[in-house]
């Protein structure tokens, strides 16, 4: 168990003054029906929602609630939170017991627990401070992609398209570059009548929804 959480503390860049924290966090019911990692979860989900709420009202000071709240749900959601601990490898850190090991359809919900919970974990053994550290540094990226706001952009622009002359936006991937780790694209996008305006971001589909908000601001649509 040490040598595994020693492991977990460097990806994490947290060192526990009480081991046995991190230790629940990783534990699902399966390995233990008492001490196991749901309050952690618990507790880690509104550590989490606090975080990011905040994070999200500082970013964005002029925007509406509404869009600030879609935002939120996006950075908070099952999803992102997979996506976060399969980047730190957490499953290979869990205690599972035999009646989960092989449910691959489970596994999903049981990294987005365990990852929550090591949010609460961090909060009990170190305060508000480093959790947000925590938080901050690996959904930092997630944060300042704001997602929402250029698939409803993208969304926007196909919808007016379609109404307006019953076809489709045209998306042009443009250009890669940058490292193979840490790519960086450009893509064009045009609609009937329009100029053909260029998107950046660090995936095609990124650099289509830039672009799209950029047409939408152009046309004032």
């Amino acid at each position: 168990m040490t040598k595994s959480i020693k492991e977990l503390e460097n990806i994490i860049n947290y060192t526990f003054k009480d081991k046995n924290l991190l230790h629940v966090a990783l534990t699902h019911k399966s390995y233990s029906n008492e001490n196991n990692n749901e309050k952690l979860e618990f507790l880690g989900d509104r550590v989490l929602g606090l975080i990011i709420s905040e994070k999200l009202l500082n970013k964005y000071p002029n925007e509406k609630e509404g869009m600030i709240d879609k935002k939120y749900a996006n950075l908070v959601n099952k999803k992102t939170c997979v996506t976060i601990a399969k980047k730190l490898n957490l499953r290979k850190f869990l205690y599972l017991g035999s009646s989960h090991k092989d449910l691959e359809r489970s596994v999903d919900k049981i990294l987005s627990d365990s990852l929550e919970a090591i949010v609460g974990a961090i909060y009990l053994d170190g305060g508000l401070k480093y959790s947000e550290k925590f938080v901050l540094s690996f959904w930092q990226n997630n944060i300042d992609e704001s997602v929402i706001t250029l698939v409803d952009s993208k969304t926007r622009l196909q919808e007016y398209s379609l109404k307006r002359f019953k076809k489709l936006p045209k998306y042009t991937f443009f250009k890669k570059s940058g490292p193979q780790h840490k790519p960086f694209f450009k893509t064009e996008v045009e609609i009937h009548g329009s100029k053909k305006i260029i998107g950046e971001g660090t995936s095609k589909k990124n650099a289509q929804q830039n672009a799209a908000a950029k047409l939408i601001k152009i046309l004032n649509i």
